[in-house]
């Protein structure tokens, strides 16, 4: 009985032992988890990478890098469900933001720093997730062919002395389709859909490449003006190759619609990931971002305007001159886009 007695409590100890050990195992795997943070991220810039270098030597808090397309990210995000290890999500253009809060892929975050930073239209409205930086679509123009005196707004574009002479990429482009959200939402859905077709027709050329090839193309004479994001162009003036800055050399930058609702602007954003386990830290991260300090790198690494009114942007973006930018809720670029895209198809917008 006595040797029963203390094979039995020898087991006990040995079980209660293992017991300890595992949960301590789990303790410190959750120790080391809430110390890093897992990003899934769309953009791709070596300033990005310093950033994330001084928020690790700042915090303590290590930056896993996950790197793929916006929509690769996404469904990997859809895939793995309550198994993936987001902790966020960065992306360019809002209406990818809006599609990944929509499929329950991001959780509100909310923040007093950050109600209080990020203007109210370039963030959700119930803190699903927020701008980080803004590109402002605008028309560029042949310094040689075109008076800019003669642009105005996007609305005029269609007019017919533009006629074989408007460049612009193609409408799978999310970038155009939440240009064409903004037109529905300010305009309505039928004067949109006429704007689309009036654009069709004075088409320089079929759809064809990114921005910076819209602008290349106005130098090699196929059009005359064109439609991109900022940020292009300051990626192509400060090129190492000499053609592209050429290209970038011979286009002028109007603002459209300054009279009315201002220029038509988008965002790079961030959410934090639904299933993320380290909250607190992501609110954090998300903080360090939209700083004064951090703002200004990504206005002069990225030629990107920043979306906290005290940073001070880039010489390059200054020299363009200040602008209107419209205010509509960028929410509506992703509510809009099923109807940005049925009017392309109606217009035969390749």
């Amino acid at each position: 009985m006595i040797r029963i007695c203390t094979i039995l409590l020898s087991f006990l100890i040995i079980t209660s032992c293992r017991n300890d050990e595992n949960i301590n195992n789990k303790a410190e795997e959750e120790n080391k988890k809430s110390e890093s943070l897992t990003l899934y991220t769309h953009r791709h810039y070596d300033s990005d990478k310093m950033i994330f270098k001084k928020f690790e030597e700042q915090t303590g808090i290590k930056i896993n890098v996950v790197k793929a397309n916006a929509d690769e990210l996404i469904q990997k995000m859809e895939l793995e469900a309550d198994q993936s290890p987001a902790d966020l999500l960065i992306t360019v253009d809002a209406g990818r933001l809006v599609r990944a809060k929509n499929k329950n892929l991001l959780q509100a975050a909310n923040s007093e720093l950050l109600s209080k930073v990020v203007p109210q239209h370039l963030k959700d409205s119930e803190n699903y997730w927020y701008g980080l930086t803004k590109r402002a679509r605008v028309i560029v123009y042949s310094k040689e062919k075109v008076n800019p005196e003669e642009l105005t707004t996007y609305e005029d574009l269609i007019n017919e002395k533009w006629r074989n002479k408007l460049l612009i990429r193609s409408s799978n482009n999310i970038y155009n389709q939440s240009l064409m959200a903004s037109i529905i939402s300010n305009n309505g859905k039928d004067s949109a859909k006429l704007w689309a077709n009036g654009i069709v027709k004075n088409f320089a050329r079929s759809p064809k490449g990114n921005d910076r090839d819209q602008v290349k193309a106005i130098l090699a004479g196929e059009g005359e003006i064109g439609i991109i994001n900022t940020y292009y162009l300051g990626k192509l003036l400060n090129s190492k190759d000499s053609s592209e800055i050429a290209a970038g050399e011979s286009v002028g930058v109007f603002f459209p619609n300054q009279n009315d609702r201002g220029t038509h602007i988008n965002i790079s954003g961030i959410g934090v990931a639904k299933h993320s386990l380290n909250k607190d830290n992501a609110v954090k991260f998300i903080e360090y971002l939209v700083t004064k300090e951090v703002q200004e790198v990504f206005a002069k690494a990225n030629y990107e305007y920043p979306v906290n009114p005290e940073a001070i942007t880039s010489d390059l973006l200054k020299s363009w001159g200040e602008f209107k930018e419209d205010k509509l809720s960028l929410t509506k670029l992703g509510e809009l886009n099923k109807e940005a895209v049925i009017i392309f198809d109606e217009v035969k917008w390749l």
